[in-house]
């Protein structure tokens, strides 16, 4: 029997032994800290969840039937919790005593019901563990109220992510009172359909909290006034309709510098609707709601950063309260219509305007917010006109401040300069002054009016409209008088015209020489072929229409008649309407150019392009002179009774 006792002792004390050897291997070798990205009480970091590490990991399913994923001194993460393994886990987390150097914890996939979560959370309460992540909790049944230890505690964050509530009755106050009342520095519950959560029933240490993507309303923290050191706040991804609701949440917060109200349904109409937040609060986010101008009446006084992105603002009204210690302002993907200007911002380094309704940005943003170290301005629907220029002129003068320049900033107006960069569109100086345009244009008028009146003045050209118009008015009447005869019969070999100085030697030497010599030369003469009751114009436009030639008789007193002109005119018209050679020029005497008027510009053509007879002083050379003259006119004339000229005498 002594042999069998020893035996037995023998293997008593062996088993001791290996016990005692298996426990101090659990607590050494199972557990890794990842506690380092989490801030101490004292310390002022934020946080936004639990860093978790697989990097190196490696799975083995013990005789516990859960999965450890990572096994190191400080930290463990196991999977697959359930009801049947709980008790072995809560055994096993007892022996983590405090003092022990486990202190992060991770649990995925664990599907238990309410008592078994309560048993592992209070088994942390008490152990080393400072940082917990409970992540995918499916199948959380049978809620009931139920006392909870929280005295002497090592625990500062409680993660707990996609939780499932299977329950479709309980009671709500039992559910969120054990998360209310932790004595923790930070609180996560996310994408866990969370409709509520109960104010600490006494001062929370909570510093942090994130109850990201849940169903919280505005109900959320109503007139709570226990979370004095709470810090962060993320409330991202719920149902929040009221700022002015979530701002008196706030006034009770003392210490409370972040709040990300992101992804809500927030609105406020205004309407003196008046809206009181913590002053404490420095930076918000109410990024992707419904918010309107009516925002800018609803704002932290002592904000410093402000996040408004993707709303329905168009516009920071002038009026709005002054928010002198706001640094960082994001207004992009608004309706925004123009750059806000700095009178309400007096402090403002950092402005993000982009994917706005921007077309022309005004020019003098720079000079009006001196303390803009960086505008984001891209991606707007920029028009590149004359408004643009300013801008462009301001971005060279800014220093590199307009974020993104020049890649971001591309025409979209006018459709021909679609894609083209700013900084590669230019207009001229006169395109975009319009004063100085329209003086421009204006002397430009004023100098082809002058023009115009010079050369009206120099040529006579009133002179010639009106002699124009005399003559379509008597070829006018003429046509109405007797359309039968517009086919014109010729009478006359040629019509004389002259001044009346020089008529002594028109009768004397011309008409004798010419009607009266060899061959038959019928001329007209005013003086005796003009028919009374006409006008001398209309005389004047018959004889020459009726002539064959048109004889000038060219002198200094012939270039002093005006109705000298008159005729040369019409038969200079009927030179070229009729495309004949009709005109005859006798020099009588030599006219010095300086002498014919600027009128007679046509006067001069004729003379230097065409031939012209000059009456020779010498009587031995007028012979000739009678010679080419009757050669220059002759022709055969059908007489009005159809006789020839010859038959006439």
């Amino acid at each position: 029997m002594r042999p069998l006792r020893n035996f037995f002792l023998y293997k008593c004390l062996f088993a001791l032994t290996f016990w005692n050897h298996v426990s101090l291997a659990v607590e050494n070798e199972l557990f890794a800290s990842v506690s380092n990205n989490f801030p101490e009480d004292d310390s002022d970091k934020k946080f936004n969840s639990l860093p978790l590490l697989y990097a190196n990991s490696r799975q083995s399913k013990a005789n516990f039937d859960w999965v450890v994923i990572k096994n190191t001194t400080e930290s463990l993460s196991l999977s697959e919790i359930t009801n049947k393994n709980v008790k072995k886990l809560v055994a096993l987390l007892s022996n983590v005593r405090q003092g022990s150097r486990l202190q992060n914890l991770t649990l995925a996939n664990v599907s238990v019901d309410w008592n078994a979560l309560i048993q592992i959370l209070q088994t942390v309460w008490h152990s080393s563990i400072q940082y917990l992540s409970i992540n995918s909790v499916t199948q959380l049944s049978e809620i009931e109220r139920c006392d909870f230890d929280y005295s002497g505690t090592s625990m500062k964050a409680l993660i707990m992510e996609n939780v499932v509530i299977t329950d479709l009755y309980f009671s709500q106050d039992d559910l969120y009172k054990i998360f209310a009342d932790m004595n923790i520095a930070a609180l996560t519950i996310t994408d866990s359909k969370m409709i509520h959560m109960l104010c600490p029933s006494s001062d929370s240490p909570l510093r942090y909290l994130n109850f990201l993507k849940n169903d919280l309303t505005d109900l959320l923290y109503e007139k709570c006034d226990k979370l004095h050191q709470l810090e962060t706040l993320i409330l991202q991804k719920n149902k929040f309709e009221s700022l002015p609701k979530v701002s008196f949440m706030t006034s009770r917060m003392k210490s409370l510098k972040y709040l990300d109200m992101s992804n809500n349904l927030l609105h406020h109409e205004g309407a003196d609707v008046q809206c009181q937040w913590a002053e404490s609060l420095t930076e918000l986010d109410l990024s992707s709601n419904q918010l309107t101008d009516a925002v800018f009446e609803c704002l932290p006084v002592n904000i410093q950063t402000l996040d408004l992105q993707n709303n329905q603002i168009s516009s920071v009204p002038r009026g709005m309260a002054r928010l002198k210690a706001l640094k960082e302002l994001n207004l992009a993907s608004n309706r925004l219509a123009d750059l806000p200007g700095c009178s309400g911002f007096t402090s403002l380094e950092f402005l993000n305007v982009e994917m706005n309704l921007i077309l022309t940005p005004s020019a003098d943003f720079f000079q009006s917010c001196p303390r803009v170290r960086e505008l984001q301005a891209g991606k707007n629907p920029f028009k590149c006109s004359c408004e643009l220029r300013d801008f462009i002129r301001g971005e060279r003068q800014s220093g590199g401040r307009l974020f993104g320049w020049p890649v971001a900033y591309l025409c979209e107006y006018p459709e021909d300069l679609k894609g083209t960069q700013l900084k590669d569109f230019h207009l001229s100086e006169l395109a975009c002054n319009t004063v100085l345009l329209l003086v421009t244009a204006l002397l430009l008028t004023l100098l082809l009016v002058a023009v115009v009146a010079f050369l009206c003045i120099y040529l006579d050209v009133p002179w010639y409209v009106r002699m124009t118009w005399q003559w379509t008015q008597t070829k006018r009447r003429a046509w109405h008088s007797h359309p039968a005869e517009q086919e014109t019969v010729l009478q006359f070999h040629a019509f004389i015209s002259y001044s009346e100085r020089d008529a002594l030697w028109v009768k004397d030497e011309l008409i004798p020489n010419l009607e009266k010599g060899e061959g038959c030369v019928q001329l007209c003469q005013h003086e005796r072929n003009f028919i009374p009751g006409k006008s001398i114009v209309e005389n004047i436009i018959n004889c020459i229409e009726k002539s064959y030639k048109s004889i000038f008789v060219l002198s200094p007193n012939f270039v002093q008649s005006e109705w000298c002109h008159y005729e040369l005119y019409f038969a200079h018209h009927k030179l070229f309407s009729e495309n004949s050679n009709s005109l005859i020029l006798i020099l009588l005497e030599p006219i010095p150019p300086y002498i014919i008027p600027a009128r007679y510009h046509k006067l001069k053509a004729l003379m230097a392009k065409r031939t012209y007879l000059e009456w020779p002083k010498e009587r031995s050379k007028r012979a000739l002179f009678w010679a080419n003259l009757r050669a220059a006119i002759n022709i055969n004339l059908p007489m009005a009774d159809g006789r020839r000229c010859e038959e006439a005498d």
